[in-house]
């Protein structure tokens, strides 16, 4: 690209504005040279250019609502610079007098079941293709607060004005079924020269109306005017029909038959005979039950293939949006230009006819009939299977063709799940190297947020700006400090201070009385996403006189692979689970004020050493050796502010059903080693200069932990353990989002070993939810075994799809869970739970009503409240 620039300097530039008849600017207009692969957008001024070899060109203006204009220009070439004003007219739809019967519909009915029926040969009828694309992104800030939700301060950088500007051109190549690949060779980002843009043309494939629900937008999807069932959502209205090159395009307007269905409204524009989308001009509003976006609107055009006119492909996109959460306002747009198109139809030719068109007479015709339309259903849905078989050999094909003549290009080239890869270097090219590639002109804003930004980068990255700005977020705010902790940042150095929040540092708990817990943690990090931190803590529990002092050390040295070296050293108490939902601050406060001291402890004096890296794609493994001298601990206050009458404190000594006789170990030392795999098959990424992005994949998590205690001079234990298992959430549509997590395994042989080496069941016997996907009416240790067990959790988010029809529910915007808990052990049984729930209460909180069943007998129920959003 860059040994391109001496002759796109010698070229020519087209250049000019785009409005309407009343002279207000038409924003991303569609403008292409006909005949070519080259087109280009509008900016929000009407603003366009187009850098050209001397010639004579015919200039196509497409604009969503408006009639096409096509314009001859003569392009001098040199540095010459032509002008071209362009003033387009309002399509006129007109709507030609038809017999319509009582019973029959609005005739844009049958329009949309011919669309339908087409929708899944329309999405294959490309087998592949490359292209160029140019995204711009905008985000701008109209109003913040002073504190968001009233507690945290919001920094000094947030202020009115752009708050993100960036730009990219990538390489995109895309084969069926669904095979995205896109290298990202430019990129910007207004006052940030080191920054990489964020976005991502291969996710615009996720916005394609031809498929049946779009689930861009929020974790609801939303019902495509031409999906299936779409007649159960939509109303519609035709408008009116026109002629464009020789094609009659219908303009239909889109009604959600229910305001509070996740539908679009506004409009769809089909191209009568072939049944194709046109254009779409469609908009999500307050209605939608969008959370902190006030409304979204998305325009699409598209055009046939430059070299195969019989199959269609998008020339533009784009999303404009208000948004509004927290005390934030603002707005943002994203447009997206596709050119350069290399495409491989299915098909050499469209293989079932196309109805054929309605007459341009003025005589009154009969208006179809959805019952008429679907008569040439059959025929349509042979088409639509043999295409997608077809389409896949197609795609391969050609790529098998390319490959053996070494003509594949670098994006088709990516590794098996590589989705995007953004080169080293691309945020590197200069403003002259900009103004000669950029397809869509800058905007008089734009340009002086970028010539103001760019210009003071210097500055802004300099000591003394950093050490101001510093000042300013280093403020020591103590509403904050109470809930959030305080960070202490020196910008300029990359380097930072974080102190644990008050709930943290003070602790109280039978075992250790009042505890004073000092923690903080110093952080030094890298622009290429590598990180060393180290946590120092002090703890020390007054009653019990007891002195912890212990110090963790992580050292991320390879983002690429998330490559990890971890170090834990020192005295620590433990809770007898280590992955127990009893958080110090729901303890301390169920000790004082309810007389429950759920929680069971123990000192660990030792040291522990892993390595945490991804071996290959997908497969991660964890490897550590430790060492710990295990201390058993007695309660050593029972001094508290509510006193609940006949309650008592319970002895520091965890209940589990299989160790009748107690649970007390008085000392044990362990060497211990563990291993931990996990493997998610097709794991889709993206690589950038400064890291990887996983991106999941549509295939569940395998996991497998192989824990070994070691029978060597001064260690009590010797055990061997393993456990498998399986996770995956699975979309459903507007029917919502179902996730599940099974995990089995036990101890082999007969293993000597202490209580908190079994493996336990993270439970609840509080109010509070910490995590909802675990149980939540469980007793904290009672479960725990030493030999085989299988563990279960299940739950499907609804995203709303009952309460939405509420009348006075859906207003709240609350949204339904179910879940499912299972666990099997010798000891338990089968024990089950079983939960209904509302999440997104005041958009933050989960409220679940669950009941439990032991052999199935019931044998607990209550409440949980936890964060849902």
């Amino acid at each position: 690209m860059l040994c391109l620039l001496p002759l796109l300097s010698a070229a020519g530039i087209l250049k000019g504005r785009v409005t309407d008849p009343k002279g207000e600017p038409l924003g991303f207009t569609n403008v292409a040279v006909k005949g070519t692969t080259t087109n280009t957008a509008s900016n929000e001024q009407g603003n366009y250019q187009l850098p050209l070899a001397a010639g004579e060109y015919e200039i196509v203006f497409l604009y969503v609502g408006f009639k096409p204009q096509m314009e001859r220009v003569r392009i001098a070439g040199g540095d010459t610079v032509t002008v071209l004003n362009v003033t387009m007219t309002p399509e006129n739809y007109q709507l030609r007098e038809v017999v319509v019967r009582a019973k029959d519909k609005d005739p844009a009915f049958a329009i949309i079941q011919h669309a339908m029926d087409w929708r899944n040969y329309h999405r294959r009828e490309v087998a592949a293709f490359t292209a160029r694309t140019y995204i711009k992104a905008l985000a701008r800030l109209k109003d913040a607060p002073s504190r968001v939700l009233g507690m945290f301060k919001v920094g000094p950088d947030l202020k009115p004005g752009i708050i993100y500007l960036s730009e990219s051109v990538s390489e995109v190549a895309f084969r069926q079924p669904n095979i995205v690949k896109e290298r990202m060779i430019s990129s910007r980002v207004s006052g940030d020269a080191k920054a990489f843009s964020l976005n991502r043309a291969g996710a615009g494939r996720g916005l394609s109306f031809y498929n049946p629900v779009l689930k861009a937008f929020s974790e609801r999807g939303f019902v495509s005017p031409i999906a299936p069932n779409a007649f159960l959502f939509y109303q519609y209205v035709l408008e009116g029909t026109t002629e464009q090159n020789g094609q009659l395009v219908h303009k239909i307007r889109v009604v959600p038959r229910r305001r509070t269905d996740p539908v679009f409204a506004g409009h769809i524009y089909i191209a009568d005979g072939t049944w194709r989308i046109h254009s779409v001009a469609l908009t999500l509003n307050e209605d939608a039950q969008l959370d902190y976006v006030d409304n979204v609107r998305i325009e699409q055009q598209y055009a046939p293939a430059p070299n195969a006119p019989h199959v269609w492909v998008m020339q533009s996109q784009t999303l404009t949006a208000n948004i509004s959460a927290f005390g934030f306002k603002g707005n943002a747009f994203l447009t997206a230009v596709f050119s350069s198109y290399k495409v491989t139809p299915t098909y050499a030719s469209r293989p079932v006819p196309a109805a054929t068109p309605a007459p341009a007479s003025n005589e009154p015709v009969h208006a179809e009939t959805v019952a008429e339309a679907r008569q040439e259903r059959p025929a349509v849905r042979a088409a639509a299977r043999q295409v997608k078989r077809q389409s896949r050999k197609t795609a391969a094909a050609v790529v098998d063709s390319l490959a053996r003549r070494g003509d594949l290009l670098e994006v088709e080239k990516m590794a098996p799940g590589e989705i995007m890869r953004v080169e080293k270097g691309v945020n590197e090219r200069d403003s002259a190297y900009w103004s000669q590639i950029r397809p869509v002109p800058l905007t008089d804003e734009e340009l002086k947020d970028y010539r103001v930004k760019d210009s003071t980068e210097v500055v802004r990255n300099s000591k003394p700006y950093q050490d101001s700005l510093d000042r300013l977020r280093n403020k020591f705010d103590p509403q904050s400090f109470l809930l959030g902790g305080y960070t202490y940042n020196d910008s300029h150095r990359k380097q930072q201070y974080y102190v644990a929040p008050v709930f943290q540092i003070v602790q109280y708990s039978t075992v250790e009385g009042l505890i004073v817990n000092p923690q903080f943690t110093y952080s030094r990090y890298t622009d290429d996403r590598r990180r060393f931190w180290l946590t120092p803590s002090f703890r020390y529990g007054v009653e019990a006189k007891l002195f912890s002092p212990s110090v963790e050390l992580n050292w991320q040295h390879d983002a690429v692979r998330t490559a990890r070296l971890q170090v834990v050293v020192g005295r620590t108490i433990e809770n007898f689970d280590p992955n127990s939902q009893l958080t110090p601050a729901i303890n301390t406060n169920y000790t004082l004020f309810r007389n429950r001291n759920f929680a069971k402890y123990y000192q660990r004096r030792g040291a522990e050493v892993g390595y945490l890296s991804e071996v290959l794609n997908g497969l991660n493994m964890r490897a550590a050796v430790s060492y710990f001298d295990r201390r058993e601990l007695e309660n050593a206050t029972v001094e508290l502010i509510t006193d609940v009458p006949g309650r008592a404190f319970t002895p520091n000594d965890p209940v589990a059903d299989e160790l009748p006789l107690g649970s007390g170990f008085g000392r044990s030392r362990a060497l211990a080693t563990e291993v931990w795999v996990n493997y998610r098959p097709g794991q889709r990424y993206i690589t950038r200069p400064t890291g990887k992005v996983s991106l999941g994949s549509k295939y569940p998590l395998l996991s497998l932990t192989w824990r070994q205690g070691w029978n060597a001079p001064g260690s009590d234990v010797r055990y061997t353990f393993l456990e498998a298992g399986i996770q995956q959430s699975v979309q459903f549509g507007l029917l919502g989002t179902s996730s599940y997590r099974v995990q089995a395994g036990g101890f082999l042989g007969k293993p000597e070993l202490s209580f908190m080496d079994y493996r336990h069941f993270s439970g609840n016997q509080t109010l509070f939810a910490a995590d909802f996907t675990r149980f939540q009416l469980l007793d904290y240790y009672r479960f725990a075994t030493r030999k085989s067990f299988v563990e279960a959790h299940f739950d499907h988010h609804f995203n709303g799809f009952f309460l939405n029809k509420i009348p006075l529910m859906r207003r709240l915007k609350w949204q339904e869970v179910g879940t499912l808990n299972y666990l099997r052990t010798q000891i338990a049984g089968h024990y089950v739970e079983v939960g209904a729930g509302i999440e997104h209460v005041f958009k933050l909180l989960r409220v679940d009503y669950f009941t439990a069943l032991q052999s199935g007998q019931k044998v607990q129920q209550g409440f949980r409240i936890g964060i849902g959003f």
